[in-house]
């Protein structure tokens, strides 16, 4: 049915540097479908305390936190789930009467497509990246009984500072490592990044891998992605994390789960 906003309808919003449409076009794909009077709508803001103080002041009832202010904005909210706590990083905040507790869903959807697609726990792996992400993806990976594992980040200081929290080795490259699952948490691959062309991880370590997961989600088919697919190997795309982590938020914000078949049509229809 198609809603018609009104005094009464609930708003959602994303906050980000780069705002863009997947979480718009989902949200509101699955209030219309489920006939929920509620609105989803896409901001950027350089004010980060201004606009959390907006959630809080004129009832937004939920908000996507992306980059870069996954963790500065934990200062600001009142409470913290266990999913950041672990991790010190949050995506979701959820306003219920003023109140403002705080998530991290990328942390849920990495830990769910890591059995979905059943990657054995034995597997050796790198993961690139240092930023809020990459703690989310590697503290699911820590919790989810993968242990031996290498952060590879340039920035040695918070690569140095996530390995030693989580208990994996650092290094600045991937040098002569060639582990069975290649992980990307940077933006090479991105579309409209200066690395949009660019292959996260040296071909032949590519080739060696069993399992190719980049957490980049525009294109769902980055460099990677593709290498890996014609390589023939297990492949998971960051369109999978952002999906789940879109779900699970919807969930949050509304107490409604969506069936299976109305998650896909909404994450077809945002795809678009």
């Amino acid at each position: 049915m198609q809603m018609h906003p009104n005094k009464d309808t609930q708003l959602c919003m994303s906050l980000s540097a780069r705002p863009g449409n997947f979480g718009l076009r989902f949200h509101n794909h699955l209030y219309e479908q489920l006939g929920l009077n509620f609105y989803y709508k896409a901001f950027s803001s350089q004010d980060l305390p201004g606009a959390i103080g907006g959630i809080r002041a004129l009832g937004v009832r939920g908000c996507g936190v992306s980059m870069p202010f996954k963790e500065a904005a934990i200062a600001l909210v009142d409470e913290l789930d266990d999913s950041v706590q672990a991790i010190d990083s949050l995506n979701t905040i959820v306003n219920t009467d003023g109140h403002l507790k705080a998530y991290n869903t990328d942390y849920i959807a990495v830990e769910q497509l890591l059995k979905k697609h059943v990657v054995p726990k034995d597997s050796t792996f790198v993961l690139r990246g240092s930023g809020g992400m990459a703690k989310a993806v590697a503290s699911a990976l820590r919790d989810g009984g993968y242990g031996n594992g290498v952060i590879v980040a340039r920035n040695e200081l918070a690569g140095r500072a996530l390995a030693q929290n989580l208990g994996y080795a650092w290094q600045a490259g991937l040098g002569d490592l060639r582990p069975q699952m290649l992980i990307n948490v940077t933006p090479i691959g991105m579309t409209g990044g200066a690395e949009a062309d660019a292959l996260a991880f040296e071909g032949d370590a590519v080739d060696a891998a069993d399992t190719v997961f980049d957490v980049v989600a525009i294109p769902a088919e980055t460099p990677l992605i593709v290498r890996g697919r014609a390589k023939g190997k297990r492949v998971i795309t960051g369109l999978e994390v952002i999906a789940i982590q879109a779900l699970e938020q919807f969930v949050l914000y509304t107490g409604v789960r969506p069936t299976d078949e109305q998650f896909q049509k909404a994450v077809a229809f945002a795809r678009n």
